[in-house]
């Protein structure tokens, strides 16, 4: 979109922000201007309220992800199902992603899960001081899916050197290396194609089998091309949030000692902790969607086809839903409201094995420390995301 130069910029991610900035930011947002115009990448709007953003997401026939699905956005990253298509279109794509998403399939990475995760814990312990993103949080999602995908030892290597290349390409805005880190994932992508249509696996087990298996829309398979998106947003999808979200949770936890004590006390906690710490510090504010036709929403209108940048984190906070939003409450009576894995067709896929990966991955180092604390300065992600990209800790380590 073309920006008027009279066009107000009310939010602007891209100033310096620390671990408790940017919520003060939101709430201002909420309570000053909940739809808020942006002057940044291109131009987009904004929605910080909770009831405004599930409406959004509720309505997918006025709200589209065809046109703009992420800010800031890039053409470069080719289409990507089913994010980037609109239902109908789009529900094959994400009904064969499901098939091999089921609770059986779960389950069954439940032991790969917490194997990595103890090896990894076990790690960065031995460590005695590290940053926990580079030397764990970021390097347990992307063994899980090379499980979960069936990838060889090098093809996960690959998959960890890509992804790696393409988050900090995104956060840096720099769009050469998202081309070419991109290339790198669609590369890897076609190649797992190619070797699932050779030799096929169980499609309730094996997502790219899945996807080879299943139909369109008209009864036809899957053009190459989107298959390829689609296999391509499957291998970096679950790879962004959980470093970032496991980074607050360990920030939280290094400042409120008497509940890391408390948890790892009574690991049974660990549960429902995992669920008030995702509404706490839901790790996105970038998923966007367009209007089909300009819409009024608190008295502001928005064109159509502008970017309508979604704020989860913001949403997740919002004071009219969750009393004490800002706090810490175990058990929340009303935790389930929270929209941290999104709402309607495009809610996120992969909540159970989310889940899976943050209670084990919390368990795992809390069963390995007696203590942990941070050792210095968070060092912050841009938009999409929010949450620390960087977190040094200093661990004692346990006895078991």
């Amino acid at each position: 979109m073309t920006t008027d130069p009279a066009s107000p910029n009310e939010y602007d991610p891209t100033l310096p922000e620390t671990f408790d900035s940017v919520h003060a930011t939101f709430a201002d947002l909420r309570a000053r201007c909940p739809v808020a115009h942006s002057t940044q990448f291109d131009g987009f709007w904004t929605l910080a309220r909770y009831e405004d953003i599930v409406n959004v997401l509720r309505d997918s026939d006025m709200y589209i992800t065809s046109v703009r699905n992420v800010v800031p956005g890039s053409s470069t990253t080719g289409r990507r199902p089913p994010l980037h298509l609109n239902p109908p279109e789009h529900t094959p794509y994400r009904r064969a992603i499901d098939r091999a998403l089921s609770a059986s399939r779960v389950a069954s990475l439940l032991p790969a899960t917490q194997r990595i995760a103890l090896q990894l814990a076990t790690s960065i312990v031995a460590r005695g001081d590290a940053d926990l993103v580079e030397h764990f949080s970021a390097v347990l999602p992307v063994r899980l899916f090379g499980e979960w995908l069936g990838l060889n030892e090098a093809q996960t290597e690959h998959l960890a050197s890509n992804s790696r290349a393409y988050i900090k390409a995104w956060e840096a805005f720099d769009k050469p290396g998202v081309v070419v880190a991109g290339e790198g994932l669609a590369t890897l992508a076609r190649e797992l194609i190619e070797q699932r249509r050779i030799q096929p696996l169980d499609p309730t087990v094996d997502p790219t089998s899945s996807l080879l298996a299943e139909r369109d829309v008209d009864g036809n398979p899957f053009p190459d091309v989107l298959l390829a998106g689609c296999v391509r947003q499957v291998l970096v999808v679950g790879l962004v949030a959980p470093p970032i979200l496991l980074g607050s949770i360990a920030v939280h936890l290094s400042r409120d000692q008497e509940l890391q004590q408390q948890l790892r006390a009574d690991r049974s906690l660990i549960p429902d902790a995992v669920e008030e710490f995702v509404r706490l510090y839901t790790p996105y504010r970038g998923f966007a969607r367009t209007a089909r036709e300009d819409v009024t929403i608190r008295g502001r209108t928005i064109p159509k086809d502008e970017p309508i940048a979604l704020l989860y984190a913001s949403a997740n906070r919002d004071e009219a839903i969750f009393p004490e939003p800002d706090k810490f409450i175990l058990r929340r009576p009303n935790i389930n409201q929270h929209i941290a894995y999104g709402r309607g067709p495009h809610m996120c896929a992969g909540v159970p094995l989310a889940r899976q990966l943050l209670r084990v991955s919390l368990d795992a180092l809390l069963q390995k420390t007696r203590h942990f604390e941070l050792s210095g300065d968070v060092r912050m992600s841009g938009m999409p995301e929010v949450g620390p990209l960087y977190v040094p800790l200093r661990m004692t380590p346990s006895n078991s």
